[in-house]
């Protein structure tokens, strides 16, 4: 029976079952964690050797005979371009490698846009007043403290099935010249999974913008991330865009921290040439090059991008079951009463779980006094204020599978607790 149907009696009843459960686990003092997208111990180990790919100084020797134990090649190395372009589908005058991480690439491009414009002729953005930034949640929180740092006043976007409501970002965009740019997450997005669909995407690359240097910052972090083989297919922005008479609007992100190492993968972005060249240019006043031998290492060791995608079905195969660990637990402990709603999605990294309105933090915060660790609630929204109380970001690929079960079964049962306290208390 849902639990909003039952009487004061049968709800008091269910209220002390789940508390007894939850006692019994708190006992325990059990070490559990669920708060992050980290790669496991297993999904580190298929990549090691990447290790002993380079090992001694010949070893260091690029195609054009670089020596990539030196300093140049600001923009990433040849052979490493031609392995990561098709992953974005780009040429390789469309793209930059950086170091590990796509989010410092991130951070650095909106710094870039804050002090010298988003091209050569354009006005900077912090001479241009107050700035505001679109924001799709529930969302990446990181994402959210990039804009949060610089200043930007943040705008919720609602989520739908298939993308952000796009009718509030076409409005907003289209009448407020002080809004420079969207987060997007757009395949299997963080946290909700979701893909976006072919009409959002031509619809960001199509609409009315007030603001001739609003950017849309594309964050493909998951797009070979998949859970299964019919995988979802995401249209490709960069070239709706270039239809569409706006080449210069997406800026897209992506790296190889969930594919290879997180501490040392290959981070890139592509966009129009234009772009590139522009950022480039300011690019070589700020190093002198990215970590060579490390671009390197991947193209010895993934060999092209086929080779990448089969080294992409290892990681389905472990993540994979956590996922199903996750959501059967669900299905099984919360769907019959009615107490939460989630996400099953196709690939990534996440789940997006919405339990009923005023609950996230106390169900966190059971989670956490009974050993496991989730993500803050209000974390996957600017200012991390979730005006529901309502959504928790779920990350399954971290622990054994076991443990997994363990920490879902402490996690049902703290939502069924917080739930039950309440209808009570209403």
């Amino acid at each position: 029976m849902e639990l909003s149907k039952m009487s004061r009696a049968e709800l008091e009843a269910f209220k002390n079952e789940a508390q007894a459960k939850y006692d019994e686990y708190k006992a325990r003092g059990l070490s559990l964690n669920m708060a992050r997208g980290k790669p496991s111990a297993e999904q580190l180990d298929l990549t090691e050797g990447l290790l002993t790919t380079v090992v001694k100084s010949s070893d260091c020797i690029a195609d054009d005979g670089t020596d990539c134990r030196n300093y140049g090649v600001v923009d990433g190395l040849p052979e490493a371009k031609a392995l990561f372009a098709p992953m974005l589908n780009v040429t390789n005058d469309q793209l930059i490698l950086g170091g590990s991480s796509s989010l410092n690439m991130m951070y650095d491009t909106i710094a870039k846009f804050l002090l010298f414009g988003v091209n050569k002729d354009a006005k900077p953005w912090k001479d241009q007043g107050r700035l505001k930034w679109l924001c799709p949640c529930p969302g990446y929180d990181r994402h959210f403290l990039v804009t949060e740092s610089f200043g930007f006043e943040m705008i919720n976007i609602p989520m739908n099935a298939d993308g952000p409501d796009m009718d509030m970002i076409e409005k907003l965009a289209a009448q407020d010249e002080s809004i420079k740019g969207v987060w997007c997450v757009p395949m299997y997005g963080n946290p909700t999974g979701i893909t976006f669909s072919d009409e959002v995407v031509k619809r960001f690359a199509n609409m009315k913008t007030k603001a001739d240097d609003f950017r849309i910052f594309w964050d493909n972090a998951y797009c070979v991330h998949h859970l299964s083989d019919d995988h979802d297919v995401l249209l490709d922005l960069l070239a709706e865009c270039e239809k569409a008479g706006n080449p210069d609007r997406a800026i897209e992100f992506a790296s190889t921290s969930k594919i290879s190492y997180a501490g040392a993968g290959v981070a890139m972005m592509a966009s129009s040439k234009a772009n590139i060249d522009y950022i480039k240019s300011l690019l070589t006043v700020q190093t002198i090059g990215p970590d060579k031998i490390n671009q390197l290492r991947h193209v010895k060791f993934f060999k092209n991008f086929e080779g990448l995608k089969e080294h992409m079905k290892k990681h389905q195969a472990l993540l994979a079951p956590r996922f199903a660990a996750v959501l059967d637990g669900l299905d099984k402990e919360i769907a019959p009463y009615g107490i939460g709603s989630w996400t099953k999605p196709n690939g990534g990294y996440f789940i997006s779980f919405n339990a009923m309105n005023g609950c996230a933090k106390r169900i966190v915060e059971l989670c956490k006094e009974a050993g496991v660790v989730l993500t803050g609630a209000g974390a996957t929204f600017p200012y991390k204020k979730d005006p529901d109380d309502s959504n928790i970001r779920i990350a399954p690929s971290y622990p054994p599978v076991d443990e997994l079960k363990l920490a879902v079964e402490i996690f049902t049962t703290a939502v069924k607790l917080a739930s039950a306290e309440k209808l009570l208390n209403s």
